[in-house]
């Protein structure tokens, strides 16, 4: 990792002109200012000014001064840019005035709720992700059509499946930032695809979410087509998923015993109330329950229609809730799962008994509790609830 002083030298050593300095709004869009090089040193000094009333979910106009404090351990060079004069990308920390950490600052958010499982609970939760994509072709204005990139199924191979090289090209762009894909495949829709990541600590994680929605559209852009990672993009097809898998590391030989059972309990516990977060979207609830997104809460050992599945693996223990879908703020989405997950291990919280059938045929499922229907009965539980409240504080005041 990089310090404020490296990366100065980094700069000029390696002939960066140009520094884009990335943050998000509420709903998780990323936003940025660029700077020249040489305002680099002041910007980590006294921070960078923008007007926080023009950003969704932030300030009125007549509070709107925030600033931008670079995080030199996310430095990243921007490979399709030029490689003289290059452009580097950091993401940032926000503030106030007064040097405070900025309360809607979800970046802030994840890194003080990861301090906490580290400091009280001497944990490291492991987060890796699954996220699903559709590309659609442009008409000869550049304009988006409905008419998807291919006509190719899960799994399927090249000539059928046309992603393949998009997909490469993704791939190895990631690497060249520092991200580490695990796998690419063409998912079941015509045009999807799909990209999993490596497991990283929750904060690289979120990172690496914003950074691939990113890459994904500069590089379906470039290739004449439209990435869209809506939940619903086409109807009577499969929706896009953002599959979170968690597992846990205990640090300094605490919480020796198995923690998973409560990890579980937790985020069953809390689903309810964050599924908001999870599935901004009013399309987000035309997704869940059909092509294999879940409905119901419930837990599974290798159970693909329950809404938490526990995989079969030889070398660690893992679970992987299939809701959220890649229109969530990522940062807020991990906050309040890692949350849950803490609640579940402050109060032992016990799971719900395994769901063994498919639920997607299952005749009787009225012993389960379904997830919210649709956006406006989410919201009013999230708006509702206490825990939602206690972890985001002002977003929900």
């Amino acid at each position: 990792m990089y310090t404020e002083s490296e990366v100065l030298d980094y700069v000029k050593e390696e002939d960066v002109k140009f520094v884009r300095l990335a943050f998000f709004d509420l709903s998780g869009v990323q936003k940025n200012i660029s700077i020249m090089a040489e305002q680099l040193e002041a910007a980590f000094r006294d921070g960078v000014s923008f007007d926080a009333s023009a950003v969704y979910g932030f300030e009125e106009p007549e509070n709107s001064d925030l600033f931008l404090y670079p995080d030199p351990t996310t430095i990243s060079i921007l490979p399709w840019r030029p490689s003289t004069g290059k452009v580097v990308r950091m993401f940032c920390t926000i503030k106030t005035a007064d040097g405070s950490e900025y309360p809607k600052d979800c970046r802030s958010m994840l890194r003080n709720i990861v301090k906490t499982a580290k400091d009280e609970y001497g944990l490291e939760f492991n987060i890796g992700t699954e996220i699903e994509f559709y590309l659609f072709k442009l008409d000869e204005q550049g304009n988006v059509t409905n008419i998807p990139f291919d006509s190719a199924g899960y799994m399927d191979i090249a000539p059928d499946d046309k992603g393949e090289n998009i997909r490469r090209d993704i791939c190895f762009t990631l690497e060249q930032m520092g991200i580490q894909p695990e796998s690419s495949h063409h998912e079941e829709g015509p045009g999807q695809n799909e990209i999993d990541f490596h497991y990283s600590d929750a904060l690289t994680a979120a990172d690496n979410v914003a950074t691939f929605k990113w890459i994904v559209h500069t590089k379906a852009q470039a290739n004449g087509l439209y990435a869209d990672f809506s939940p619903k993009p086409i109807k009577d097809m499969p929706g896009n998923g953002m599959h979170i898998n968690i597992s846990y590391r205990s640090l300094y030989g605490k919480n020796s015993e198995d923690l998973m059972p409560y990890i579980l309990g937790g985020i069953l516990k809390h689903i309810e109330e964050i599924t908001y977060f999870l599935n901004p979207q009013d399309v987000s609830y035309l997704r869940l329950g059909s092509s294999k997104a879940p409905l119901y809460i419930s837990w599974g050992k290798q159970n693909r229609s329950t809404l938490i599945r526990m995989p079969l693996c030889k070398n660690e223990q893992r679970l992987e809730l299939r809701s959220p879908d890649p229109m969530c703020n990522p940062y807020i989405a991990l906050t309040l799962i890692i949350q849950a997950a803490l609640d579940g291990i402050k109060n032992k919280i016990q799971a719900t008994s395994e769901t063994k059938e498919n639920l997607f045929n299952a005749v009787n499922n009225s012993h389960l509790h379904p997830l919210p229907q649709n956006l406006s009965d989410a919201k009013e539980i999230a708006l509702n609830s206490s825990f939602v409240k206690s972890v985001l504080g002002k977003i929900v005041g």
